[in-house]
């Protein structure tokens, strides 16, 4: 161990230059064999599920595991730099540098002389000077910079939300609602069409994927997250399920060997 090594081991607190430092030292030649031959793509599903993490603490209302967790993200931040610093592309002082510039260009609120009292102000000013400092001239391209990576129901509300600055929207009240409801019964009627009349599952598969989508764009006319909806449900099937397995282990049985009937009728009980 070197004296550098030595003196990081021997440390009672550490910063971000020290986190910057150890991911050289395990991506370095006599360093930690999976460290360093990690790449962008290799760990990127890493950095998804260390974000998941970070809400799990945020649920949990826990400090110490946000604490955490959040270095957790921090890791990938830095190794993702570190990886680009290695080709010479950019180090972390630029990734902070441009970070505090975009802030303070979408803050003139803040940092210059525009008036914005009330956060609808703001909203409008920072969607307005994003579309101008990323180039996007038409409704369709802050549509597409809308990232393909984010989960399939986050991106759909997303969309439906960007739409709506062109006009395209249910309107925020109670006929917008029911509208949007009757959007989702006609992409229903549809799917029902294509499996009572085609045996097309590209055709059944698209007609899903409209109403899940016409689905995203309710929520989105309710002023509800769908991700955190269908999250919540999630959480309610686990709740009933494990109460219908208890139930049935209660009566001596085993909730696989049931029949529909039994299964159906357990269902209702719980």
């Amino acid at each position: 161990m070197d004296n550098k090594m030595k003196q990081l081991v021997e440390k009672d607190r550490y910063n971000v230059d020290d986190l910057i430092e150890i991911v050289k030292i395990l991506r370095s030649e006599n360093g930690c064999p999976w460290d360093k031959v990690q790449t962008h793509k290799s760990i990127k599903k890493d950095f998804i599920e260390e974000v998941y993490e970070v809400l799990e603490a945020i649920d949990c209302d826990s400090p110490e595991m946000m604490r955490e967790e959040l270095g957790d993200v921090l890791l990938q931040v830095v190794f993702h730099t570190v990886i680009e610093n290695e080709q010479g592309h950019f180090n972390l002082d630029d990734v902070t540098t441009e970070l505090c510039e975009k802030l303070i260009v979408r803050h003139p609120h803040v940092f210059g002389d525009v008036e914005a009292d009330n956060v609808d102000k703001v909203l409008k000013n920072w969607d307005a000077i994003k579309k101008e400092t990323k180039g996007q001239e038409t409704y369709t391209d802050t549509l597409k910079s809308v990232p393909k990576n984010f989960p399939a129901l986050m991106r759909a509300q997303k969309l439906g939300k960007r739409s709506s600055r062109a006009r395209i929207d249910y309107q925020p009240d109670k006929e917008g609602i029911i509208q949007s409801v009757n959007g989702v019964e006609g992409e229903l009627s549809e799917l029902r069409k294509f499996l009572e009349d085609e045996n097309d599952s590209a055709k059944q598969k698209s007609a899903l994927g409209d109403l899940l989508f016409a689905c995203c764009n309710m929520a989105r006319a309710m002023g509800v997250d769908a991700e955190e909806a269908l999250s919540e449900a999630n959480d309610r099937y686990l709740k009933h399920f494990e109460q219908a397995e208890n139930e049935a282990k209660r009566k001596g049985k085993d909730i696989s060997s049931l029949s529909i009937n039994e299964l159906d009728a357990l269902w209702r009980k719980v």
